[in-house]
């Protein structure tokens, strides 16, 4: 599996022909357009932000979109998807969290979660969690003390901070006791590479 931050809360994950999408930036967003035909796409909240769907879309390549609460399975990929509190954006909006079952690894993706109260669901449902996006930012979704309580609590064995600036990051890392960790460009991971891990921090670069 191939891991490819592309700013904000949007990623690109693949694995040999097959490509998802997360909360990719749609043309009315002030976020750099971000561009690439994916197979599957999650939306955790419909905002621009993160409602970019037409941008997954290449040549004769459709994506099929999974935007909200419920389960689905699709290209033997099983996703569940939890609704949760979000301010992003003003007012109270749903947010998507999403467990994905993919290359034998459990994903997490918080979306724009802006409190640490998981929903009861998410709580059972979501355990053993190999690799969690969490939003670190503030301003309408978690800030950084908050994310880092949420995510100790959650015991992932890798985490992928997203939805920050400069400052957020430095003071997440902080609050997480370490020091500096050398950004990525990309980070490829089998399910064997994850044995022994416990809230390992990877930073990719955007």
């Amino acid at each position: 599996m191939v891991i490819n931050y592309m700013g904000g809360q949007c990623f690109k994950i693949s694995q040999g022909e097959l490509t998802l999408a997360f909360n990719l930036p749609s043309k009315d967003s002030k976020q750099k357009s971000v561009r690439f035909g994916s197979d599957i796409v999650l939306v955790s909240q419909n905002h621009e932000d993160f409602n970019g769907v037409e941008n997954a879309a290449f040549g004769e390549r459709e994506p099929f979109v999974v935007s909200g609460p419920g389960e689905y399975e699709v290209k033997e990929i099983a996703v569940r998807g939890f609704g949760s509190e979000s301010t992003y954006g003003g007012g109270k909006h749903i947010n998507t969290i999403y467990g994905i079952a993919f290359e034998g690894m459990n994903l997490c993706f918080l979306g724009a979660l802006g409190t640490t109260e998981m929903p009861q669901a998410a709580k059972q449902e979501l355990d053993n969690i190999d690799i969690l996006f969490l939003p670190i930012g503030g301003e309408g979704v978690l800030d950084y003390a908050d994310a880092y309580k949420l995510a100790v609590q959650l015991e992932p064995k890798v985490i992928i901070p997203m939805h920050y600036e400069a400052a957020a990051l430095k003071s997440f890392l902080k609050e997480a006791g370490v020091d500096k960790v050398e950004p990525m460009d990309k980070f490829t991971v089998k399910k064997k590479d994850l044995d022994g891990k416990e809230g390992e921090i990877v930073v990719l670069t955007a």
